[in-house]
């Protein structure tokens, strides 16, 4: 299905997107990736212009068309009481400019039926204190996902976002019971979970899905929490 397609891949070194890139390497695709760290195609920042136009320079060069774009870079998360002005704007940068940017860039080398993907999160309607610049990244990539849908409908081009909750992706993290059973599904969430459904997503099997957000979070955003529910305690911090 995917064999010699085009597929970059933003922040493809580690986790999910690691993983992204494996499935679609198996899968008999040639892969593009973007990252600050090491890597066998292009090391650069998402957050800098310049790096993006050198990346996409890269990618004319060496395959002419692109087929999927995988936007999952990662934002910093930091919250009301430490984030700075320019470490707030960084997290936005990453995960919302840079997708808007390199689809941008992208569009004349996108092939017809092509498809993007971005990786939004379950925080992007629910959160944990001290979040602030992650919650707003992922907010951002959500709504910039239905307005490109919009936009690259008539093109062709389909673009949807997948929302993980808790995935894990440190391969010898230690796990409790809790951890797991806390899902309603019973586990904590792999890698493997958003890569398969990221496949799924550049397939023509979603081809009737476009402008749509998935939530991939064992059902934790639907489990409704109360004082000594099923275990549950609150603990209140003294003031």
């Amino acid at each position: 299905m995917f064999k010699d397609k085009v597929v970059v891949v933003t922040g493809g070194v580690k986790g999910i997107g690691k993983e992204i890139v494996r499935q679609f390497e198996e899968a008999g695709a040639k892969v593009a990736i973007i990252d600050i760290l090491e890597n066998n195609y292009f090391q650069g920042n998402v957050a800098k212009q310049a790096d993006l136009e050198a990346f996409v320079e890269k990618i004319r060069t060496d395959f002419g068309q692109v087929d999927y774009l995988i936007n999952n870079a990662l934002p910093a998360m930091i919250g009301i009481d430490d984030a700075t002005y320019d470490a707030f704007n960084q997290a936005l940068l990453v995960g919302v400019s840079a997708p808007f940017y390199l689809t941008q860039l992208l569009l004349p080398l996108m092939s017809k039926e092509a498809a993007i993907v971005n990786l939004s999160s379950s925080r992007q309607a629910m959160s944990q204190a001290q979040t602030e610049s992650y919650a707003a990244a992922k907010g951002g990539i959500q709504a910039l996902t239905h307005a490109l849908a919009i936009s690259l409908g008539e093109r062709g081009i389909r673009v949807n976002a997948i929302a993980p909750g808790w995935i894990e992706t440190d391969e010898k993290a230690e796990l409790s019971a809790a951890d797991h059973l806390q899902h309603p599904v019973g586990r904590v969430g792999k890698v493997s979970d958003i890569a398969e459904l990221a496949l799924f997503l550049c397939s023509p099997k979603a081809g009737f899905i476009t402008g749509q957000s998935i939530t991939v979070d064992g059902g934790m955003s639907k489990l409704m929490i109360y004082h000594n529910d099923h275990g549950w305690t609150f603990e209140a911090e003294d003031k």
